[in-house]
């Protein structure tokens, strides 16, 4: 592949996903048929994106592993052992989705080799690992999006759980109160995680009809209730007091560091992460839950929420700088007086048009591509230079060299 080339992809329809906002951004039929959660852009093996190939579609996958360094680069080649680095994904959450967190590179290596080794198929229900790989991750909101995101400090949440909870868990609470730090959340939280079925439902009562109370004073609150009305008797209704509680407006992003627990609850936004799958779920899910293994990879420590604090590249383009090796994602704001140019040195890209029209020409190889909403492009390393003209809004993912 030698040129800028058209991505057809994979829709992953979930339970929580809307059932409007996949469609209107393709084009299609809304609303949908099915719920659609998740617009997958890469190379994962789950569903690679198809490109256009010598007159047939074939899978990016297959053609990066047939020529590495013409699509990757010489230097994103030899470091991500010649593949993909990164999945681009647009997610739409019409419904919560479960308290989740990913591993790092480590334990995800340890838990895939582990399960292989036991012989759990990868499309078992109980599977956690579906690859070796971690799962840093970036959001960035096309609407205003609902999410929760780490810890909060132990000192607030006492205070939110004495006032929603304060008599069936005065015991538990009494044990964090006398150990306010890691091991003392990790020992609340598991306490929560692993409570038997009659007294979880004791609990959970006690602390809806408390939360129905408090719901006008503080929307966390009104999230408890939305979040039993979906869940019923599931602990993670208490995730809104454990967890960082934040609705990102639009073109805001935040970072999900692994090993930090988290949900998205309402809303659609551009996500980008490594190339990997892994999923361990505590809660909020009728999908399989392994609390060992989730206590296994959490990060415990307090974390405040911040938002990136975004770096205009140049005069059409803004980044959203983050830890992640692996990927940087990047909006254009095009017009239609000036040529927004490709970046001097690069590595694979893929673009998608959320808003607008624009053209994306290959100069050297006099190829030109129109852009509009829902179209996406994979540009590789080998073309060396591109402009992109038009009215359009463009978001970018890439790898930072």
């Amino acid at each position: 592949m030698k040129t800028i080339s058209i991505l057809k992809n994979t829709v992953q329809e979930y339970a929580w996903g809307s059932y409007t906002a996949i469609a209107e951004l393709l084009g299609e039929k809304s609303p949908s048929a099915g719920p659609q959660a998740e617009f997958w852009m890469g190379a994962h093996p789950k569903a690679p994106s198809m490109v256009k190939h010598d007159g047939k579609w074939v899978s990016l996958l297959e053609l990066i592993k047939n020529n590495p360094e013409d699509i990757l680069g010489m230097e994103a080649a030899q470091k991500f052992n010649n593949t993909l680095p990164y999945l681009f994904k647009v997610l739409a959450a019409a419904k919560p989705l479960s308290i989740q967190a990913h591993p790092d590179k480590t334990q995800a290596i340890k838990g895939f080799e582990k399960e292989n080794r036991l012989g759990i198929p990868i499309d078992a229900y109980n599977r956690n690992y579906k690859d070796d790989n971690h799962k840093p991750e970036c959001i960035c909101a096309l609407t205003h999006f609902w999410a929760l995101n780490g810890f909060r400090g132990v000192s607030e949440i006492l205070l939110l759980m004495e006032k929603i909870c304060p008599r069936y868990l005065a015991e538990e609470l009494d044990d964090l109160r006398n150990q306010p730090d890691r091991q003392g959340l990790k020992n609340f939280f598991t306490a929560l995680l692993t409570m038997g079925p009659e007294r979880k439902k004791q609990v959970i009562d006690d602390a809806l009809k408390n939360a129905r109370r408090f719901s006008e004073d503080d929307n966390l609150f009104e999230w408890i209730i939305k979040l039993y009305n979906e869940y019923k008797a599931d602990i993670g209704i208490f995730s809104p007091i454990l967890l960082n509680l934040i609705c990102l407006k639009p073109g805001q992003a935040m970072f999900i560091q692994s090993g930090a627990l988290h949900s998205y609850l309402d809303g659609v936004g551009i996500e980008l992460m490594a190339n990997s799958d892994n999923v361990l779920r505590g809660g909020l899910t009728p999908k399989h839950v392994d609390a060992q293994e989730l206590l296994s990879v959490l990060d415990f420590e307090e974390k405040g929420l911040n938002i990136i604090a975004s770096k205009k590249r140049k005069d059409f383009e803004i980044i959203y700088p983050t830890p992640a090796e692996e990927f940087v994602l990047s909006v254009i704001s095009g017009n239609k007086e000036t040529a927004c140019k490709s970046p001097a040195k690069r590595s694979v890209e893929i673009i998608l048009c959320t808003h607008g029209k624009a053209l994306i020409s290959d100069t050297d190889n006099n190829i030109a591509i129109n852009l509009n909403k829902g179209v996406s492009v994979v540009i590789p390393a080998c073309v060396k230079n591109y402009t992109i003209t038009g009215k359009a809004t463009l978001y970018k993912a890439s790898v930072p060299l």
